[in-house]
């Protein structure tokens, strides 16, 4: 028997809603001595079995053959891994030392032999059993079950073919190609379980590249950790489904230029010294390794939940406009669940009246608005009457149209639920939407995405559930008296190259206000954002943030030093009591962005200060843009530059909000 135990404490048991296997397993009462996985101080509130016997579920393995049932033991959650990877099998272990890590945890609660297994392949399974481990090559020493059992895809896998490959493998084969047996006494429970974690982390964690990173740090903490919660987040639908399949293209890129690179390095060693053959292979490899570490560097970014939320999923909408209706004509279709006499005639009255001399207009009638979406050519109108609307597809909206609420917000609710990518995904040249509230549920995405276009929201109600609304490059977003809350990530995403206009709104209740995205990369353009008279209120961080490399910081200095502009706001910002005597606030704001509406003030109250905060720190990120990309003209030969096309404003104006209650106060920048 191992002396180990694969078991966690009751109360650890009991704190989970659902079912669970493995390393939560309540022990046997006198069989096992206390767990090796067991707490000290939970001894006490564990709740034993009555009588001894096995705590994992069994499940009987696809096939012609009929196999012996096996162990269940895929289905472990999040929590039950982290927490065996983390505490019982890496600890804190270097790259270079995790097979031995294993190899010791294996030899604690791995019984050696007695046990049967599936030795499953992508070309047969057949059944084996253990008579030895070898713990340090992580590899069971096995022979063939009897009776003789095999499921192969090829008809002329035979007894003797398979006791030949077995011959050839000198019995020995590795731990993560064996599905123990089920066996209901409980002694094999260990042995399945130890098995499963090997064989997930081999699967699913361990990079054959692992070894040759830096490996002075945690490898859990650098590593296990981000990898196993990317797991977890796309098994429960929490990444966008192409982000994924961005994800698993570059680990296979990257899994093929490592392959190369090991290739060609090895053929460099057999290579006579300074031959020319040599100098080219140094050169490719030299090329491969560059090409390797860039796509490490992309495949890190999305295994970090933080880096994977600040830098977003650059997803490219495949929606196609249908343009004008063939026959030319506009139709107003109108939402309601159910139509009533006096809805009508107040619709017919309010809307629908025509003009004189004005066309004909069709009307159509829709029981739900995603459906009237669905049928809209450019140029026609969608009214929702008031109602609850609930909605399980995404509104995807690539022409110009308009949709408008008839009544209060508040009583024109559209609600999604269904997992799904995004609620709301915008391409259109004009899209007006206005006096709604959407309510999203089950998201992956934000409530509301602008892919291009120009996008105009008035007068609606947000209810977020991941992050809020995200303007991509070279989209337009306009957003009036509007509510904004609930997200989990940024009520509002700006991308480089965006125009964001937001007046008179409220962004609260979410994790950080405003987030406004690299853009110091010199592919990037500088957003233009304008924030007039918004209350951003109640968020869990900052009520703005600025994405920007850590480098950058320590050459915002110079760019700060070289411009008047921010001469004037170290005036401004630095508290000195004879500032209004030099530069008062309305000429503040006229000099940092030449096109500022005039709005007086006599003392720097919360609002200001904030306000003064994101104009400094904006106009030397923009200044430090314009320096780098003189720069990256001079080295092209271009001496002069014209000033006018790099003194891009990076905003029409940020005046009249008020930052209150923001958990790290109104303006802060994250460096990577």
């Amino acid at each position: 028997m191992a002396d180990g135990s694969l078991t966690g404490g009751g109360l650890e048991a009991a704190a989970m809603a659902r079912e669970r296997t493995g390393w939560a397993a309540e022990q046997e009462p006198a069989s096992l001595e206390k767990g090796l996985f067991q707490d000290e101080d939970s001894c006490s509130d564990c709740s034993y079995r009555e009588k001894p016997g096995s705590s994992l579920q069994s499940f009987m393995p696809e096939g012609k053959t009929f196999f012996p049932e096996i162990f269940q033991t895929n289905q472990l959650l999040f929590y039950e891994r982290f927490r065996a990877y983390q505490d019982y099998i890496l600890a804190d272990c270097k790259a270079s030392e995790v097979q031995e890590f294993t190899a010791e945890f294996l030899e604690k609660v791995l019984e050696p032999s007695g046990w049967r297994a599936v030795w499953h392949t992508n070309v047969f399974k057949v059944l084996v059993e253990a008579t030895d481990v070898d713990f340090a090559a992580l590899k069971a020493v096995v022979r063939l079950a009897e009776p003789y059992l095999c499921d192969s895809q090829v008809s002329t896998f035979t007894v003797e073919c398979m006791k030949e490959l077995l011959d050839l493998k000198e019995h020995r084969l590795p731990l993560q190609e064996l599905w123990v047996v089920f066996d209901d006494s409980g002694v094999f429970d260990q042995t399945a379980l130890a098995i499963e974690h090997v064989r997930f982390f081999y699967q699913n964690i361990w990079r054959s590249w692992d070894e040759e990173e830096e490996d002075e740090y945690d490898y859990f903490v650098r590593c296990v950790e981000p990898r196993l919660r990317l797991h977890y987040d796309i098994l429960e639908d929490r990444v966008p489904s192409g982000l994924i399949v961005d994800y698993r293209n570059l680990l296979s890129q990257c899994e093929e230029s490592y392959r190369k690179f090991l290739n060609l390095r090895s053929s460099l060693s057999n290579c006579n010294s300074d031959s020319e053959q040599e100098n080219i292979s140094m050169v490719e490899g030299l090329k491969l390794y560059s090409e390797m570490e860039q796509l490490k560097q992309k495949l890190k970014l999305i295994e970090n939940p933080l880096l994977r939320y600040v830098f977003g999923y650059q997803k490219n909408s495949n929606i196609q406009a249908k343009g004008v209706r063939p026959s030319g004509q506009k139709i107003t279709h109108v939402v309601s669940s159910t139509m009533v006499a006096g809805l009508l005639r107040s619709l017919l009255t309010d809307r629908l009246c025509q003009e004189p001399g004005e066309e004909e207009r069709e009307i159509q009638f829709h029981s739900d608005p995603l459906s009237a979406i669905n049928a809209c050519f450019e140029g026609d109108t969608v009214i929702v009457c008031p109602g609850h609307y609930v909605v399980h597809g995404t509104f995807s909206i690539a022409d110009s149209i308009e949709l408008e609420g008839y009544g209060l917000p508040d009583d024109i609710v559209i609600e999604k639920r269904g997992k799904g990518d995004t609620f709301v995904d915008c391409t259109g040249a004009d899209i007006k939407i206005s006096g709604i509230k959407f309510v999203q549920h089950d998201a992956v995405e934000g409530i509301l995405i602008v892919h291009r276009g120009k996008t105009t929201l008035e007068n609606c109600v947000l209810q977020c559930e991941t992050t809020g609304v995200t303007v991509r490059t070279s989209a337009e977003f306009l957003m009036k008296n509007s509510d904004l809350y609930g997200a989990k990530g940024a009520g509002i995403e700006i991308y480089p190259g965006s125009q964001c206009t937001l007046s008179d709104n409220g962004i609260h209740h979410c994790k950080e206000g405003i987030l406004i995205k690299d853009f110091l990369d010199e592919h990037y353009d500088i957003p233009k954002i304008s924030m007039v008279n918004n209350i951003i209120h109640n968020n869990e961080g900052y009520g703005v943030v600025l994405v920007k490399p850590t480098i950058f910081s320590d050459l915002q200095e110079n760019a700060e030093d070289g411009t008047e502009e921010n001469k004037a706001l170290k005036i401004q910002t630095s508290g000195e009591p004879d500032v209004t005597e030099g530069v008062d606030l309305e000429e503040l704001m006229q000099c940092a962005t030449g096109k500022m509406e005039l709005y007086a003030r006599t003392d720097l109250s919360e609002q200001v200060e904030g306000n003064c905060e994101i104009v400094n720190e904006l106009i030397a990120a923009s200044t430090q843009k314009g320096q780098m990309k003189k720069k990256r003209l001079s080295e092209l030969g271009i001496t002069q530059a014209d000033d006018n096309l790099m003194s891009q404003e990076m905003f029409v104006g940020i005046v009249g909000n008020q930052f209150k209650w923001n958990g790290k106060g109104s303006f802060g920048t994250f460096l990577f």
